[in-house]
């Protein structure tokens, strides 16, 4: 944890002068937050599902997951406004610094036939959303205690204006982009 901020403030933000001109240290961007997020439709039906998945994004994290209920009914999906569908986990300072260096070390290198993370999955602004497929490639996660594979999105929300400056940041930081 302390390691990848330590990097952050040195490396990082002198590698990032250079390649883009900044003037300043505080022009160059950086990791603002990380937002975990758990879609459990089947929760609408068996509330103890996102019990389950609660438990999972807390050990993942280590930090206690919010709820998310339904904004709109919809109809086709069965769906009525402020029923429980899912939850997220909002990381920040050195609780994001430690998952993100996990995510890029440990968990991305576990996944099967792994070539490195989509380069193009910026929203335009700077910031950068990761789909996984099975939360069982975090080593907090008991694979005998799951009841269900859940895949979950992690958003890295950056204070970067562009995608390029976004993606040298976090490559930087250690992120195993696919080379094209």
């Amino acid at each position: 944890m302390a390691r990848l901020k330590e990097l952050y403030e040195s490396k990082i933000v002198e590698s990032m002068m250079k390649k883009f001109n900044y003037k300043n240290r505080m022009q160059v961007p950086r990791l603002e937050k990380v937002v975990l997020n758990v879609g459990a439709g089947e929760a609408k039906d068996n509330s103890k599902v996102l019990d389950a998945v609660m438990r999972d994004l807390a050990l993942i994290t280590g930090q206690k997951p919010v709820v998310c209920v339904a904004k709109k009914s919809v109809a086709n999906f069965k769906l009525r406004q402020g029923m429980k569908i899912g939850c997220k986990v909002t990381l920040r300072k050195d609780r994001m610094y430690e998952f993100v260096d996990r995510l890029f070390n440990v968990a991305l290198a576990r996944v099967r036939d792994f070539r490195g993370i989509n380069p193009n999955s910026f929203d335009g602004k700077g910031n950068y959303t990761l789909g996984i497929k099975e939360q069982i490639i975090f080593p907090e996660i008991d694979y005998d205690k799951i009841d269900k594979a859940r895949g979950m999105d992690v958003s890295l929300i950056t204070t970067a204006k562009t995608d390029e400056e976004s993606k040298e940041l976090l490559s930087l930081l250690g992120a195993p982009f696919k080379i094209a």
